[in-house]
């Protein structure tokens, strides 16, 4: 789960770490009395969606005067930004964060994340602040130093030394250095977070240390014991049928392709998306139903796939173990009938109550083809879609 950059530096205030003191907004309307409290020699505007690249884009803007603030904010609010990570679709800003300007000296990025392959957690420091992160490994790699830490309740200060070491701080801004890194380390622990970027990390030309922006991901599985940050889910920055699938407790991600997938199994289901690929089409979407899904969820499901214009054609690949081919079966059908089903689907049952399903599905009336193995559904769904 992604939060914006205001959310996440409330989140870092709290545990008394400084930022820039900013304002959120939801409209331009009185935008004077909104930033009464800021100092307003310089302000930044900076629109608040879940995608990096904003400046790019043209979603953040520094003004001096009230007439710009007012001019901009209305610019602003509502505009669609197109960024590197949004798609050519675009995110509509719906939210502004408005914070006082800093005098930037220096910039340098940090970040803390799980690495999973290695059960630890990884620090990323570069000198490259302001930067994105990922292209500086490609054209500088020598530029970032990572860190391995492995799970306790503090950092050592050997660790610390060997994070903050590319940045060549002085005394009190390693003081400063210290108490932010351990604060990442206990946000990531406390609050199930899975990333924590700050990026820039300034040094301003009074030389403290200062974060100018900040991201974080937390972990969705996780979000069942963290409700203050569940609160802070902003349902209109995600797709709305995977929204519509959480509520289902379905995993589905919507892809590019033509063919929509119905598979129980993360493993199953990347396996079908694979071989739709090696015949010549591609997936729709990833889809796992789960291993004991009900005849509701299923019809859910189902109708999710059809909500996608894309989609041309049906491959349902089922084995069952807990989940019970012939629920299955009667979900699809129950949601077919419903929508009008018009374009083809295969199916490939196996497992528990295979016949039953398969029978099912035989009778209902609809044009369903059978197949006799996920080989032979993914070559008559792309037969069938040509």
């Amino acid at each position: 789960m992604n939060i914006h950059e205001y959310q996440a530096k409330e989140i870092l205030k709290k545990y008394k770490i400084e930022v820039p003191k900013g304002v959120i907004i939801l409209d331009s309307k009185n935008i004077e009395k909104k930033v009464k409290n800021l100092k307003f020699s310089n302000l930044v505007i900076k629109a608040q969606i879940h995608s990096g690249g904003r400046g790019k884009a043209g979603g953040i803007k520094l003004v001096k005067t009230l007439e710009e603030l007012q001019k901009e904010s209305d610019k602003m609010l509502g505009k669609v930004l197109v960024t590197h990570q949004t798609g050519p679709r675009g995110k509509k800003v719906k939210r502004l964060y408005i914070e006082e300007a800093s005098d930037i000296s220096k910039e340098f990025y940090l970040s803390c994340l799980i690495d999973r392959e290695n059960s630890k957690i990884a620090f990323i420091s570069s000198t490259e602040g302001g930067m994105d992160i990922e292209k500086i490994a490609i054209e500088a790699p020598e530029k970032i130093v990572t860190t391995k830490v492995e799970l306790k309740n503090n950092l050592d200060e050997e660790d610390i030394e060997k994070i903050i070491k590319p940045f060549g701080f002085n005394k009190n801004q390693k003081k400063d250095a210290q108490k932010l890194i351990q604060v990442l380390f206990r946000i990531l622990q406390e609050k199930d977070a899975s990333l924590i970027e700050i990026n820039p990390l300034i040094i301003t030309k009074d030389e403290k240390l200062l974060c100018l922006d900040a991201k974080m991901n937390f972990d969705d599985n996780a979000m069942f014991r963290r409700p203050e940050i569940l609160e802070l889910r902003d349902l209109s920055e995600e797709d709305p049928t995977e929204v519509e699938a959480s509520k289902n407790d379905l995993a589905y991600i919507k892809l590019n392709g033509s063919i929509g997938c119905m598979v129980n199994g993360a493993g199953l289901a990347m396996a079908t998306m694979d071989i739709i690929k090696l015949y010549g089409k591609e997936p729709a979407n990833f889809l796992d139903v789960g291993g004991g899904a009900s005849k509701e969820q299923v019809s859910a499901a189902f109708k999710l796939i059809l909500s996608d214009k894309n989609v041309k054609g049906i491959l349902i690949n089922i084995f069952g173990g807990i989940m019970r081919c012939d629920v299955l079966a009667q979900g699809v059908i129950d949601a077919a009938k419903e929508i009008n089903l018009n374009i083809p689907l295969v199916a490939r049952l196996a497992g528990t109550n295979f016949k039953e399903g398969k029978a099912i599905l035989d009778q209902s009336g609809l044009k369903i083809l059978s197949a006799a193995d996920l080989n032979d559904a993914a070559k008559k769904i792309v037969k069938a879609t040509k």
